[in-house]
């Protein structure tokens, strides 16, 4: 049968609000188009951007050469300025291929159409994560290139700083390495542990029989939870004997390029915190219903010491930030306000305690940022210095009896009129944003962040354009930015080379370490710079690969899970179809 579709969109301008500001076409070889240069699911809505003018394009299916849909564009007016933006609208094409987007002599970079086609990106980021680990060797085999460093940081870690004795050790060893650097933070750790359990809470039906390579893999625990735990078992080690948490394990100063194996610098650990404090709370409840069906003996320990240290923080209601004096590393400190309300939702949400609810309604009911005073409850911008969301988004989604019903009603509708706020930002922007035109350090981790608050409107009223906005911001970090590639090193169309990550700089392969976002532009779209030395736009980070890691697995396809990946597993060992 031949397959040919036509669609004409009658061109249409759209002005867009003032901040939508336009974002330039960034480098000489850039393509004419912008998308995602990973791909698209079938049933999805399928756009792309072009900073120069076009009136009529093609799609061609490379396989077979074929035209398969014409379309005329949209023209977008942004900013002041009032400059030119052209958007595509190539939603019909529907059926599993590849493909091109062409107008006279140029065109897009190629894109995939499949059921299955973030399969691949969800198995790299997560072989990240494992890739990411601390005190154990690791090696795995990704595009035929072989990623692997020795045992390190073996001796984590001295007591100097917290009372001594010292030049001795208590066992801190284990967990992943933070981001571009190879210290270990617990305010962060818990977050992305917390983003990944959620991440497994929310889709654990997509999840639970997926084959992820890891050491464990083959045990009675799903493998993605047998990752999460590498890090839940240090963090349970950052707990002292009082309930209170060490804020972190580190260096007095960050080294130097070179692999993990190789830093010798002694490590140390650094007085509690209450924020580090409340985040274990939290993930430690969390992770206790979570491993119950698999680990009983291990989710009974994860209670108890969430218990512990909840009975800490009662009994120190201050916001207790740590002496950092001795470090010229990251810093991670933050007001506990958030931390706590998180830490009391999950507790409750594991134990029923009636007390720790009122506990977290009462800080729900607060409804205040730490940076300015809020009305709403849930927020549409988070990361590691504000998890109030993961708190008020367990206490929604509960099952339990005895929540306020106007705290519920309220959050409810809070949530939604966040997520509509995000999605709206996703049309009105030119490249479809979900977080418009707001630029910082990190951002792109809030990018994939915010597919949790458009999740959850979407459980709650299965409205469509949530879905949409959760994928437009997978377009985003995957190509349809200002730049036309991906963010994300080792997928997509030239992705990250020379991302700030001390193997990728320090190692001996061509390629940077994959399936790692790096940061993002800012102050502006167009101030994102691919340079190893260029920390504050492409540094890698694991709560932004955890946030990743959430956007992905509402969109992985089990069924074809086993055998799309192992199919790339084995080309990448140079087995090809015919030998297997």
């Amino acid at each position: 049968m031949r397959w040919f579709f036509i669609l004409t969109i009658v061109p249409v301008l759209v002005v867009v609000d003032s901040l939508a500001v336009a974002e330039p076409a960034a480098q000489i070889d850039d393509p004419a188009v912008h998308l995602n240069t990973v791909g698209y699911l079938p049933e999805s809505r399928k756009l792309g951007t072009a900073a120069t003018k076009i009136e009529d394009f093609v799609v061609r299916d490379l396989k077979t050469g074929k035209q398969v849909l014409q379309g005329s564009t949209s023209q977008l007016v942004a900013g002041s300025a009032g400059q030119p933006i052209y958007q595509l609208d190539f939603s019909a094409v529907n059926r599993e291929g590849t493909y091109r987007i062409e107008f006279g002599e140029q065109g897009s970079s190629e894109f995939h159409v499949a059921k299955d086609v973030y399969n691949w990106p969800f198995y790299c980021v997560m072989r990240a994560m494992y890739l990411s680990r601390c005190g154990i060797e690791v090696s795995a085999v990704i595009d035929g290139k072989r990623f692997e460093h020795g045992a390190c940081h073996t001796e984590d870690a001295y007591l100097d700083f917290i009372g001594g004795p010292v030049g001795k050790r208590k066992d801190g060893t284990g967990g992943w390495h933070d981001a571009g650097d190879y210290n270990k933070y617990t305010v962060n750790a818990a977050f992305t542990a917390g983003m990944l359990l959620t991440a497994w809470e929310h889709f654990h039906e997509r999840l639970a029989k997926l084959k992820l390579d890891v050491p464990e893999s083959g045990n009675r625990i799903p493998d993605f939870l047998n990752e999460v735990r590498w890090e839940l078992d240090w963090l349970i080690k950052m707990q002292a004997g009082d309930g209170s948490v060490y804020h972190l394990i580190s260096t007095r100063d960050f080294g130097g390029y070179g692999l993990p194996d190789k830093e010798k610098e002694r490590r140390y650990f650094s007085h509690w915190s209450s924020a580090a404090t409340a985040n274990f709370v939290a993930i430690m409840a969390q992770s206790s219903r979570v491993y119950q069906e698999f680990d009983k003996d291990f989710s009974d320990r994860c209670l108890i010491a969430a218990k512990k240290s909840y009975a800490f923080l009662q009994s120190h209601d201050e916001n207790h930030r740590p002496d950092l004096s001795a470090f010229h590393t990251g810093q991670y400190d933050t007001h506990d306000s958030d931390d706590r309300l998180w830490a009391a939702a999950e507790l409750w949400e594991t134990t029923g305690v009636e007390s720790v609810l009122r506990d977290c309604e009462k800080r729900i009911n607060s409804a205040k940022l730490d940076s300015a005073p809020s009305s709403l409850t849930v927020d549409a911008d988070w990361d590691w210095s504000n998890l109030r969301n993961l708190g008020v988004f367990s206490y929604l989604r509960s099952k339990r009896p005895g929540r306020d019903a106007a705290i519920v009603t309220r959050v409810r509708n809070d949530t939604v009129r966040v997520a509509d706020e995000i999605a709206d930002a996703a049309v009105r922007h030119p490249y479809s944003r979900p977080f418009g035109n707001k630029y910082y350090w990190g951002c792109n981790g809030t990018v994939a962040r915010q597919t949790m608050n458009l999740n959850i409107a979407y459980e709650l009223t299965n409205d469509r354009r949530y879905r949409d906005a959760m994928l437009d911001a997978l377009n985003h970090l995957f190509g349809r930015n200002s730049y036309g590639r991906s963010y994300v090193t080792g997928l997509g169309r030239r992705p990250p080379l020379f991302p700030h990550d001390r193997r990728s700089a320090g190692g001996k392969v061509d390629n940077p370490w994959p399936g790692y976002l790096v940061g993002g532009p800012w102050p502006k779209p167009t101030d994102w710079l691919d340079d190893k030395d260029n920390y504050k736009t492409n540094e890698i980070a694991i709560n932004w690969n955890g946030a990743l890691v959430y956007a992905l697995a509402a969109f992985v396809d089990p069924l074809s899970f086993d055998a799309s990946t192992r199919e790339a597993r084995n080309l990448a060992k140079g087995e090809s179809a015919t030998e297997r």
